[in-house]
Protein backbone atom coordinates (compact mmCIF):
# COMPACT_ATOMS: atom_id res chain seq x y z
CA UNK A 1 0.00 0.00 0.00
CA UNK A 2 1.37 3.44 -0.84
CA UNK A 3 0.34 6.96 -0.02
CA UNK A 4 0.76 10.29 -1.78
CA UNK A 5 3.85 11.14 0.26
CA UNK A 6 5.84 8.43 -1.53
CA UNK A 7 5.83 5.99 1.35
CA UNK A 8 4.88 2.34 1.12
CA UNK A 9 3.52 0.35 4.01
CA UNK A 10 4.48 -3.32 4.12
CA UNK A 11 3.15 -5.80 6.65
CA UNK A 12 5.56 -8.64 7.35
CA UNK A 13 5.03 -11.77 9.45
CA UNK A 14 7.32 -14.51 10.64
CA UNK A 15 10.73 -12.95 11.15
CA UNK A 16 13.48 -15.43 11.87
CA UNK A 17 15.65 -13.88 14.57
CA UNK A 18 18.63 -15.89 15.86
CA UNK A 19 17.13 -19.06 14.42
CA UNK A 20 13.84 -18.62 16.31
CA UNK A 21 10.72 -18.00 14.26
CA UNK A 22 8.56 -15.23 15.64
CA UNK A 23 5.00 -14.85 14.34
CA UNK A 24 4.43 -11.23 15.15
CA UNK A 25 3.11 -8.72 12.66
CA UNK A 26 5.64 -6.09 11.72
CA UNK A 27 5.15 -2.92 9.74
CA UNK A 28 7.77 -1.45 7.44
CA UNK A 29 7.34 2.10 6.22
CA UNK A 30 9.36 2.33 3.02
CA UNK A 31 10.35 5.36 0.96
CA UNK A 32 9.10 4.35 -2.50
CA UNK A 33 11.76 6.42 -4.28
CA UNK A 34 14.71 4.70 -2.56
CA UNK A 35 13.24 1.40 -1.31
CA UNK A 36 14.72 2.06 2.11
CA UNK A 37 12.97 1.79 5.44
CA UNK A 38 12.11 5.13 7.00
CA UNK A 39 13.05 4.06 10.53
CA UNK A 40 16.52 2.66 9.82
CA UNK A 41 17.50 3.71 6.31
CA UNK A 42 18.15 0.05 5.47
CA UNK A 43 16.57 -1.76 2.51
CA UNK A 44 13.18 -3.39 2.99
CA UNK A 45 13.17 -7.07 3.95
CA UNK A 46 11.07 -7.59 0.83
CA UNK A 47 13.46 -5.92 -1.63
CA UNK A 48 14.87 -7.99 -4.51
CA UNK A 49 18.27 -8.33 -2.85
CA UNK A 50 16.84 -9.59 0.46
CA UNK A 51 14.52 -12.08 -1.24
CA UNK A 52 17.32 -13.26 -3.55
CA UNK A 53 19.58 -13.76 -0.52
CA UNK A 54 16.94 -15.98 1.10
CA UNK A 55 16.37 -17.89 -2.15
CA UNK A 56 20.13 -18.43 -2.57
CA UNK A 57 20.42 -19.81 0.96
CA UNK A 58 17.62 -22.31 0.30
CA UNK A 59 18.99 -23.16 -3.14
CA UNK A 60 22.43 -23.99 -1.72
CA UNK A 61 20.92 -26.14 1.06
CA UNK A 62 18.68 -28.07 -1.33
CA UNK A 63 21.48 -29.52 -3.45
CA UNK A 64 19.25 -29.04 -6.51
CA UNK A 65 20.86 -27.35 -9.49
CA UNK A 66 19.02 -25.33 -12.10
CA UNK A 67 19.16 -26.88 -15.55
CA UNK A 68 22.03 -25.48 -17.56
CA UNK A 69 23.57 -23.68 -14.59
CA UNK A 70 27.28 -23.84 -14.04
CA UNK A 71 29.01 -23.80 -10.69
CA UNK A 72 29.28 -20.06 -10.49
CA UNK A 73 27.21 -17.50 -8.72
CA UNK A 74 24.09 -16.55 -10.65
CA UNK A 75 22.90 -13.01 -11.15
CA UNK A 76 19.35 -12.32 -9.97
CA UNK A 77 18.08 -12.11 -13.56
CA UNK A 78 19.77 -15.43 -14.48
CA UNK A 79 18.20 -17.23 -11.52
CA UNK A 80 14.77 -15.90 -12.50
CA UNK A 81 15.20 -16.88 -16.15
CA UNK A 82 16.29 -20.41 -15.16
CA UNK A 83 13.18 -20.92 -13.01
CA UNK A 84 10.94 -22.44 -15.68
CA UNK A 85 7.78 -22.73 -13.60
CA UNK A 86 8.15 -19.09 -12.53
CA UNK A 87 8.54 -18.01 -16.17
CA UNK A 88 5.50 -20.06 -17.24
CA UNK A 89 3.27 -18.56 -14.55
CA UNK A 90 4.58 -15.06 -15.31
CA UNK A 91 3.69 -15.43 -19.00
CA UNK A 92 0.22 -16.72 -18.08
CA UNK A 93 -0.23 -13.68 -15.81
CA UNK A 94 0.76 -11.29 -18.62
CA UNK A 95 -1.66 -13.01 -21.04
CA UNK A 96 -4.47 -12.88 -18.48
CA UNK A 97 -3.99 -9.15 -18.00
CA UNK A 98 -4.26 -8.65 -21.76
CA UNK A 99 -7.29 -10.93 -22.15
CA UNK A 100 -9.17 -9.15 -19.36
CA UNK A 101 -8.44 -5.76 -20.91
CA UNK A 102 -6.29 -4.64 -17.99
CA UNK A 103 -3.33 -3.55 -20.11
CA UNK A 104 0.25 -4.69 -20.06
CA UNK A 105 2.56 -5.26 -17.13
CA UNK A 106 4.98 -2.37 -16.71
CA UNK A 107 8.53 -3.70 -16.86
CA UNK A 108 11.42 -2.14 -15.01
CA UNK A 109 14.78 -1.55 -16.70
CA UNK A 110 16.73 -4.85 -16.97
CA UNK A 111 19.69 -3.27 -15.17
CA UNK A 112 17.71 -3.45 -11.92
CA UNK A 113 17.90 -7.25 -12.02
CA UNK A 114 21.56 -7.57 -13.01
CA UNK A 115 23.23 -8.00 -9.64
CA UNK A 116 25.14 -10.63 -7.72
CA UNK A 117 25.05 -11.35 -4.02
CA UNK A 118 28.21 -10.36 -2.21
CA UNK A 119 29.92 -13.25 -0.43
Amino acid sequence: MTDSAGEGFIFVTGDNIYGVRSWQYLLEVVNTATGQRRDSGTPSRLCKHALFTRWDRLYRKSGIRLSGSVERQLMYCEAKMAARSYQTVKQQWFRSLQEMGLGTWVKKPPEQEQFLLSD
